[in-house]
C-alpha cells in the first residue's frame, strides 16, 4: 500500500500519465482547467522543490493549508506530502509554512508561521493583482521551480492515516480503476474525498465549484463521469 499520500497519485498515473486525471470547473467564473496526471505530477515536483530548496523545510516539518477543494490545492497538498511535510487544515497551530487562500488572510493571520504563500485560485492561475505584505504569491513562486523532484532522506509517511482513510473510502463507495468521478466540492471540502479516495481507487476526479444544478446532467455526460459525490 501506498503508505505516504503522494504515493498515491504515484500509483494513480503509473498506467497512463498522459490521461485527463483532474478536471476542475468553477461554475461562477466559467473556469474550466484540465490535468493530465504527468502535468499534475510536475506542479507537486515543483511545490516540494519550493518547500525544500526556498523555504528549507526537512521531514516533520508542518505546512497550514487554508485552501478550498480546488486543483492548485491538490498541488499544494500532494507537494507537501511530497516533502515529508505534514498538513494541518483545521485550528491554528504554528507551521513551518503556510498556504492561504486570498480570501481567508484574515484568518490566517492567527496561524504563526515560516513562510508564508498566498493564492488567488483564478482562472489560468494566475498571480495576484496585489500582494499582501508578507507573503510570496505561491503561482509565480512555484513556476520557476525544478520539474523532478529527488525526496530527501527520511520522507517517511507524514499523515499516513490518511492513506487507510482513503482507502477505505475508495472501497466503501465502490469507486474502481478507470471511473470517472464527479465531486461537489462544496459540499466534499475534505481532501480525503475530492482527492485521495478517488486517487487511490485509480480514478480520475471531476472537480466542480458552485456547481450549477442546471449543467449537471449535460456535465455528466461531456465528461463521461462514472460516478457522482454531490
Amino acid at each position: 500500500m501506498a503508505d505516504n499520500p503522494a504515493r498515491i497519485l504515484t500509483a494513480a498515473i503509473a498506467a497512463d500519465p498522459t490521461r485527463p486525471l483532474l478536471t476542475w470547473y468553477d461554475d461562477a467564473t466559467g473556469d474550466r482547467t484540465e490535468l493530465s496526471g504527468a502535468t499534475l505530477a510536475n506542479w507537486v515536483a515543483k511545490t516540494a522543490n519550493l518547500l525544500v530548496d526556498d523555504a528549507g523545510l526537512a521531514p516533520g516539518d508542518r505546512a497550514g493549508v487554508l485552501l478550498p477543494p480546488h486543483w492548485q490545492t491538490a498541488a499544494v497538498l500532494l507537494g507537501c506530502w511530497s516533502a515529508g511535510v505534514s498538513v494541518s487544515t483545521d485550528a491554528p497551530e504554528p507551521v513551518d509554512v503556510l498556504f492561504a487562500a486570498a480570501d481567508r488572510l484574515g484568518e490566517a493571520a492567527d496561524w504563526p508561521a515560516g513562510d508564508r504563500y498566498a493564492l488567488a485560485l483564478a482562472p489560468l492561475a494566475a498571480p495576484l493583482a496585489q500582494l499582501p505584505p508578507g507573503y510570496a504569491d505561491y503561482v509565480l513562486e512555484v513556476r520557476g521551480q525544478g520539474d523532478a523532484f529527488n525526496p530527501p532522506p527520511g520522507v517517511g509517511t507524514p499523515d499516513g492515516q490518511l492513506v487507510t482513510r482513503a482507502t477505505a473510502h475508495a472501497a466503501a463507495l465502490g469507486l474502481t480503476a478507470g471511473d470517472r468521478v464527479l465531486v461537489d466540492a462544496h459540499r466534499h471540502p475534505d481532501p480525503v474525498d475530492w482527492l485521495l479516495a478517488p486517487l487511490a481507487a485509480g480514478a480520475s476526479i471531476v472537480l466542480c465549484a458552485a456547481l450549477d444544478p442546471a449543467r449537471r446532467d449535460a456535465r455528466i455526460a461531456t465528461e463521461r463521469v462514472t460516478r457522482t459525490l454531490d
